[in-house]
């Protein structure tokens, strides 16, 4: 008899994939890790004997589950699952995939709805951080349709709020885990940031870029590829965290001035390869950075100290978020917010064997 296992198919903001129970996985990580080889299809370019889509943005698994923590309504945890690799990554977070978690919880009734909107506090179990997450519901449902567009997707949507809390230290537990805003590798200059995810931020004038390339002019570009992976592995252990080779944190970030009136422009890593929009979470470590004197980010953009609103310019567009500022230090911040949207695509059964 075939093993199998529930789960509903879902864009989140610019990522895809399978929103599954965790109560419906293995506990062990390892045990969790082959089940959800076998549902994406890894091992294979074209991920053909599973749901995956063959590019690392639709190779994406969220997992929802019961709270485990006082403050917080469900718990989410993202894996980025490997392509032709059958590797599993449970390190970083998801801001797009998180978009779907809440509309998810109230389809499978992990969270009541409530009339209008609704919003649920969701635990990131990557992180052990807090995410607000507003969506609408109207006559208690999960509305998916809307008039909201978000840059690297080609149809509206209702907007969800996500407003991510106490963003510092994500992973290492520290918001400049070097110590500094600035450091030198590979004589650059980079600032090695922990913000909802850890990131190393370069201009992209000192890595010989303009920064408005396209993601497949950096692509193909071997020798400037390989720099940017010395560089991220450099600043991987400068930040505590190790031998990174085999892990997709910390993500490189360059950046370079705006050209369309927004804040920064910028080209994500994820890591080898450049995303063709830009990360929820990458967004806000930008965003993070931007207000905090002295890292490449605020020395790009000048002082904007007293600025609360950013629009983030990438391949596909752009990107807006919000951060509200701690009252005794203008260069800390509460929480950062961000609009996305979500579709449900397919709910169903796959098939394990």
């Amino acid at each position: 008899m075939s093993q199998t296992i529930s789960c509903i198919i879902m864009r989140g903001g610019t990522s895809r994939g399978p929103y599954l129970q965790i109560s419906d996985l293995p506990q062990d990580r390892n045990a969790c890790a082959d089940v959800l080889l076998k549902i994406m299809g890894s091992g294979h370019e074209l991920q053909l004997d599973g749901i995956g889509g063959g590019n690392s943005l639709t190779s994406k698994v969220a997992m929802v589950g019961a709270s485990t923590h006082p403050d917080a309504d469900v718990d989410y945890l993202f894996a980025q699952v490997g392509i032709v690799e059958k590797t599993v990554d449970f390190a970083p977070n998801c801001g797009n995939m998180l978009a779907g978690v809440a509309p998810y919880a109230i389809e499978t009734g992990l969270f009541p709805a409530s009339e209008g909107t609704t919003t649920v506090r969701i635990h990131n179990l990557n992180t052990g951080k807090i995410i607000h997450s507003t969506v609408q519901t109207p006559q208690g449902k999960v509305e998916y349709t809307g008039n909201t567009i978000i840059s690297g997707t080609n149809s509206p949507g209702a907007p969800i709020q996500l407003t991510f809390l106490n963003v510092e230290g994500a992973k290492t537990g520290k918001l400049l885990p070097t110590g500094s805003a600035l450091n030198i590798i590979d004589s650059v200059e980079v600032t090695c940031i922990d913000a909802a995810t850890p990131v190393v931020l370069i201009q992209a004038s000192d890595l010989g870029k303009t920064g408005y390339e396209t993601p497949a002019e950096l692509d193909n570009d071997i020798e400037f590829m390989t720099r940017l992976e010395v560089i991220r592995l450099q600043a991987g252990e400068l930040m505590g965290m190790g031998n990174v080779s085999d892990s997709v944190i910390p993500k490189p970030i360059l950046l370079s001035p705006a050209r369309f009136d927004g804040t920064i422009n910028a080209r994500y890593f994820v890591p080898h390869k450049c995303h063709k929009s830009l990360a929820v979470t990458g967004s806000i470590a930008i965003v993070t950075a931007c207000c905090l004197p002295g890292t490449v980010a605020s020395k790009l953009i000048g002082d904007k100290d007293s600025e609360s609103h950013f629009t983030l310019e990438h391949p596909s567009g752009k990107i807006e978020l919000s951060a509200q500022r701690k009252e005794d230090n203008l260069s800390a911040l509460n929480s950062v917010s961000v609009i996305r949207t979500a579709r449900k695509i397919l709910s169903g059964t796959v098939y394990l064997n």
